[in-house]
């Protein structure tokens, strides 16, 4: 029995042995020929006629020629034969033209150029004529932004920002996220390691970007592209108004935000806040709005009122952070007699000090919490402030929406409130903001019990064509 056993191990190695031996030799010529026989295989999508593929690709539409595009080089160059978009593009053009306007078309197909840039040019103009008839004309009696927000939000806009450095390398993000409030739009990109430190930055530029209405999802699809902001970092003082352990908190312009980490200068985050008053015009028909924006709009002389101009103003202004609303309030029949003009300034009361009826309490604490692709935090005494004056009836005098600081008063005597006392202000060249607040020592509650905005005398009598 042992002599057997010994025999069968013996021979199993043996065979073990011969086959670990003949194994290589195997592999080895199965792969070389595979090697030799993988670029004689025949690709039988290749070998069909084009005229056999023009014909069945015809059925598609462009979505699905557009998503069929990614598939391969093959398909890349089938779906962009010109004949299938000049197909298209008819087809498209029958439903709001002329038979003979098209057949006109038709023999002019070599001088017009691309079919297929055509075609989404066509696309992308009854985009915007569609969107356009919604966005109606202000109205302080129905809405303080009209339709601006309900449009961006169904346009499905995305943001992009193009960081430049002093080498002119530029660097493009993709919006990390965005939030709409009452009139205000927030955007945020993450920093990567391609960008540049914030001492580096010579310009950023925002680009919203509308995709055409194709159901493509993860392929980006063809879009229109409009430049929103273009700003010279070296050339504007960034001012700090707020920290914590881990970044600062660089006001560059209002409505211009960047966190750059403490420690090592380069850049956690950058925050774009944005009024949503005619933003939706800016994105969908940008030519008109700048020749709009060029435009000075006379108002009609009244001189049967003295003091035209001074009064009948409507102010709504909302506190926010980067997830909550913290004040949104509207003041009607804001006015400033003549005699109380000073300073080169009109000032308009909305909530007064010894008018305890206007005071309001604020919910939660005023804080700015942040985030970047690993790390969050929270600067406290920080928060965006939207402001949007307007005159009876539809007129805009100013719209503002930026990030703010709270800094704390000196005390004052106040027999209504025991606790410290905070101002929240903002300045240009034409208006100026002053909110003070008390927070409360026992309950650390905050009310609103001053709101001052301070319009220049030179912008309204502009504006109005008054000589005060």
């Amino acid at each position: 029995m042992v002599t057997m056993a010994t025999r069968r191990e013996q021979s199993s190695r043996a065979e073990n042995v011969l086959a670990s031996k003949q194994v290589p030799k195997i592999q080895t010529g199965s792969t070389s020929t595979r090697a030799k026989k993988s670029p004689c295989s025949p690709n039988y999508l290749e070998r069909l006629p084009r005229e056999v593929w023009m014909k069945i690709l015809s059925y598609l539409d462009a979505g699905a020629l557009l998503s069929i595009s990614y598939c391969s080089k093959f398909f890349y160059q089938l779906a962009n034969d010109k004949t299938l978009w000049h197909k298209l593009y008819i087809e498209s053009a029958k439903t709001r033209r002329t038979v003979e306007h098209v057949t006109m078309m038709k023999n002019e197909d070599e001088s017009l150029g691309s079919w297929k840039r055509m075609y989404f040019s066509q696309k992308l103009s009854l985009d915007m004529k569609r969107w356009r008839s919604f966005l109606k004309p202000y109205s302080t009696h129905t809405d303080v932004t009209g339709q601006s927000a309900d449009v961006l939000r169904r346009l499905g806009v995305v943001w992009d920002l193009t960081v430049t450095d002093k080498s002119g390398h530029d660097c493009t993000l993709e919006m990390s996220w965005s939030k709409f409030f009452e009139t205000s739009i927030a955007v945020c990109w993450f920093g990567r390691d391609s960008l540049p430190n914030y001492e580096q930055i010579t310009t950023i530029q925002l680009h919203a970007i509308r995709r055409i209405d194709f159901s493509l999802p993860g392929v980006k699809t063809p879009g229109w592209r409009s430049l929103v902001a273009k700003l010279d970092v070296q050339l504007l003082n960034a001012k700090v108004i707020g920290e914590d352990q881990l970044v600062q908190l660089k006001l560059v312009q209002p409505g211009v935000l960047i966190g750059v980490w403490k420690d090592q200068s380069s850049i956690a985050f950058i925050m774009f806040t944005l009024h949503v008053h005619n933003l939706a015009n800016r994105i969908v028909n940008p030519s008109s709005y700048r020749l709009l924006a060029k435009q000075i709009i006379k108002p009609g002389y009244d001189d049967i009122d003295p003091e035209y101009g001074l009064h009948g103003y409507v102010l709504h202004i909302g506190l926010h952070d980067t997830r909550n609303m913290l004040l949104s309030q509207r003041y009607l029949a804001l006015f400033c007699r003549r005699e109380n003009i000073c300073d080169g300034r009109i000032r308009l009361t909305a909530v007064s000090r010894e008018n305890l009826s206007h005071h309001q309490k604020l919910p939660g604490i005023i804080a700015l919490p942040w985030r970047s692709e690993a790390i969050q935090g929270t600067v406290e005494n920080c928060c965006i402030m939207s402001l949007t004056l307007t005159h009876m009836p539809t007129k805009l005098v100013v719209c503002v929406c930026t990030p703010v600081s709270m800094e704390q008063e000196n005390p004052t005597v106040s027999y209504d409130y025991d606790g410290d006392a905070f101002l929240i202000q903002h300045q240009d060249s034409n208006v100026q903001v002053k909110m003070q607040l008390v927070r409360t020592r026992e309950e650390r509650e905050f009310f609103l019990v001053g709101l001052n905005v301070y319009l220049s005398v030179d912008f309204v009598n502009k504006l109005f064509e008054r000589n005060y």
